[in-house]
């Protein structure tokens, strides 16, 4: 049998509900979880590894690292076949993203989670950890990077989106859709990963900023962000990649000045492009030096363009990285 290694990091699935704070607080632990996970010694010999229980919202850069580097270490034993990390929902799409990047191993890493606390009916953190330990012992997912897996849904992290604050099925890739499923005791795989961001990287840019573009808007925000002494910026445009002509005038300041800005649209799906010349258009933000983001939405641009910065990237190379893989 298969050996996996379970890295609780807390979230929902980690929750109860306390009358005195008035909502759903942290008070399970691995073992706590596990214990509420029948089955999963039909599936897979778990090793849990406990990293403490901090609210998906919570983590920071270097949280972040000091995870991935507990998960390449539990990845190189040689009897173990993948990892799984539970977690906050809320986060699932950037920290996922993140170790997509980072991650050296080519073992299978499962990131899940819950959308119902232990104290609330309908809790589905056993399910999703029994379904994410079967995913992580699946041979066929070796090398397909890390996924996401709740709800029965297998889904890349460079695609995956948490779209609704509280129903089951919250996590949908929209542009490419789900990999596959695990159905019973069987996982379905339905296509493989196009390709996959990679970078070495030991520590991130702490001041990277998202901007949401919207109607009637000026550069006020973004030179707010150059005076708090921002590393780099992401703008989510509208459409394909179109803002006011007051935005981009600011962001050409800023990429003047050198800071890296990076263009992606705030629709769901689809990804920016330079299909549009007018004033703000996708076409002039390219040509005033802005980076593409591929199909990459706000916060996933925003960790690739931080790491790249951590990295030491130069623009050549950041635009590399924010690119669609080939």
């Amino acid at each position: 049998m298969s050996r996996v290694a379970v890295i609780f990091t807390g979230g929902t699935i980690s929750m109860e509900t306390d009358s005195t704070a008035g909502g759903n607080v942290p008070r399970l632990n691995g073992a706590a979880i596990l214990a509420r996970t029948p089955g999963l010694d039909e599936v897979a010999d778990v090793v849990a590894i406990d990293r403490g229980m901090t609210p998906a919202s919570h983590f920071t850069f270097p949280q972040l690292f000091e995870l991935a580097a507990a998960v390449d270490d539990a990845a190189a034993r040689a009897d173990i076949a993948g990892c799984v990390v539970v977690q906050g929902t809320d986060t699932i799409e950037e920290t996922s993203f993140f170790l997509d990047l980072v991650l050296r191993t080519g073992k299978p890493v499962v990131v899940t989670g819950a959308m119902r606390s232990a104290s609330q009916p309908g809790y589905d953190g056993p399910a999703n950890v029994r379904d994410a330990v079967r995913c992580a012992a699946w041979p066929a997912l070796r090398g397909e990077g890390v996924v996401v897996v709740l709800a029965g849904s297998v889904d890349a992290a460079d695609d995956v989106t948490k779209t609704h604050t509280s129903s089951y099925e919250t996590f949908r890739s929209l542009n490419f859709g789900p990999l596959g499923r695990v159905d019973s005791d069987t996982v379905r795989i339905k296509r493989r990963r196009a390709g996959r961001r990679r970078v070495e990287a030991t520590m991130a840019a702490e001041r990277v900023h998202l901007i949401t573009a919207h109607v009637a808007m000026d550069g006020a925000l973004v030179d707010a962000a150059l005076a708090a002494g921002s590393d780099g910026l992401v703008v989510e445009a509208t459409g394909a990649g179109n803002t006011s002509a007051l935005l981009l005038d600011a962001c050409q300041r800023a990429i003047t000045a050198g800071t890296p800005v990076a263009l992606t649209t705030r629709c769901p799906a689809g990804r920016a492009s330079s299909d549009y010349a007018f004033p703000g258009g996708g076409a002039t933000w390219v040509r005033a030096g802005a980076m593409l983001a591929g199909y990459l939405g706000g916060p996933k641009a925003r960790i690739a363009l931080a790491v790249g910065i951590g990295a030491g990237l130069d623009t050549q190379h950041l635009a590399g990285l924010l690119a669609d893989p080939a």
